[in-house]
């Protein structure tokens, strides 16, 4: 297979209040209401119609301010080198984030969603939004590899994937 071009176009940006990458939680779940913004640029928020209800969506993003990708990483909860993939490291080939927020409220005429769990840097494009739907979503007890042996536990990140 040749390697053709893919081309995506932010539908929004995502404001929060994480302006730099350190001391930015690393997960949703460690961004526990922490508040933000989706604002879906007005030739997409006729997608938005039918969104409201569902108490979660995914949210799929460019890390626009990742540092070149790396296939061996410390990540933020390790101190032990890991491949690339087996991490949620931002220095990736693609740089696509993908976040499960909670939304708090939907306004489709103005394109915003107000959300909490935001783990994402200001001013993040957004590239799609996803319902979060639990009995698709939704793997309990699941094996996490190293992340089950893991002896620290870190939920901020710190400064060691330099950020453009």
């Amino acid at each position: 297979m040749q390697k053709q071009p893919i081309t995506f176009q932010p539908i929004g940006v995502i404001t929060t209040p994480h302006k730099k990458q350190k001391g930015t939680p690393i997960q949703p779940y460690a961004a526990r209401d922490v508040a933000g913004e989706v604002h879906v640029f007005p030739e997409y928020r006729d997608g938005l119609k039918d969104l409201g209800g569902f108490e979660r969506v995914w949210l799929i993003y460019h890390l626009h301010r990742a540092s070149s990708a790396k296939l061996s990483v410390i990540p933020y909860r390790d101190v032990v080198e890991r491949g690339l993939f087996a991490t949620r490291a931002p220095c990736r080939p693609n740089a696509i984030g993908l976040s499960a927020v909670r939304v708090l409220e939907l306004d489709v005429k103005s394109g915003i969603l107000k959300i909490l769990d935001v783990d994402m840097l200001d001013q993040t494009p957004l590239l799609d939004i996803k319902p979060y739907v639990p009995r698709f979503d939704s793997y309990q007890n699941s094996k996490a590899g190293w992340l089950d042996d893991l002896g620290e536990d870190r939920d901020i990140a710190d400064d060691r994937f330099p950020i453009r």
